[in-house]
């Protein structure tokens, strides 16, 4: 392995590069016709979707595509800045100065005069910390601060209900115990089947909603992401579905042609086969 200098030295060659690759792609007379009639707007999709692609390239620990797939998400920040650029808004530079500012600031045991040792659960708390001060001092005096300010509506909705509820845990909005979230569970599929019944279609999208956030606050309870269980969740029937797909074809049966009873007959033996 190189030593660290000389790897600092080829990355920040490489970043460079990159840099360049992007206002070449942008300028107004040689550039890419795509994407030259892009904005903040259209790329944002872009953003979230490769940072999705990083998380599966983790999950898979498939460290070839996640090196690829880490790229992709750096070219989306060079996407964004060098449009920010030029509008005046701020270029590439003050991207990364900001966040080594930010990242100095919220580690003085590491950067500063401390002289101390944090646990990571004591820096998790005094990030948090920060980060609300922080949020605070951006909101300004005029502005009715709140403990659920900084949490990002682009979140995905899932992520975002247990991000809000956890905000809401650290001003002692929470339950203390597990047994009372069943007893709410119970109360939201009454009501979803009430609402159902009603014929209300807006209404069952409410409780609907309101039994999945339940079902978030569940799963922070148990300290599980409800966002990775989902992903697991949909992996296993993926994984499954196409597994019934084969054996049914293997059978010369067309899945689709089955009756209900049929498929869930191979449902449960890919089940089975699956647990050995």
């Amino acid at each position: 392995m190189q030593p660290e200098t000389d790897r600092t030295e080829a990355a920040a060659i490489a970043f460079r590069e990159l840099a360049r690759i992007m206002a070449r792609l942008r300028d107004p007379v040689s550039g890419c016709p795509w994407d030259l009639e892009q904005d903040f707007a259209t790329i944002a999709p872009y953003t979230i979707e490769e940072a999705y692609e990083v998380a599966d390239a983790i999950e898979r620990a498939d460290m070839g595509e996640l090196r690829d797939e880490l790229g992709d998400l750096l070219f989306q920040v060079m996407f964004h800045s060098r449009m920010a650029e030029e509008q005046g808004a701020f270029a590439l530079a003050d991207v990364v100065a900001a966040i080594n500012d930010k990242m100095i600031r919220r580690h003085p045991h590491v950067f500063g005069d401390e002289g101390e040792t944090r646990s990571a659960d004591e820096q998790t708390l005094a990030w948090e910390t920060m980060k609300a001060s922080e949020r605070a001092t951006r909101a300004g005096a005029a502005a009715a601060p709140s403990a659920l300010d900084g949490v990002a509506r682009a979140l995905p909705a899932l992520l975002r209900a247990e991000k809000l509820q956890k905000r809401a845990a650290r001003t002692g909005f929470d339950w203390t115990e597990t047994p009372p979230i069943f007893d709410k569970l119970e109360e939201e599929i009454a009501e979803v089947k009430d609402a159902i019944d009603s014929g209300d279609i807006n209404a069952v999208e409410d409780e609907v909603g309101d039994l999945l956030f339940v079902v978030a606050n569940l799963a922070r309870r148990l300290s599980v992401d409800p966002e990775q269980a989902l992903r697991k969740a949909n992996a296993k029937f993926e994984r499954r579905f196409r597994a019934m797909e084969q054996a049914s074809k293997a059978d010369s049966l067309e899945f689709a042609s089955l009756t209900l009873d049929e498929q869930e007959a191979y449902w449960q033996r890919v089940k089975q086969t699956e647990r050995g």
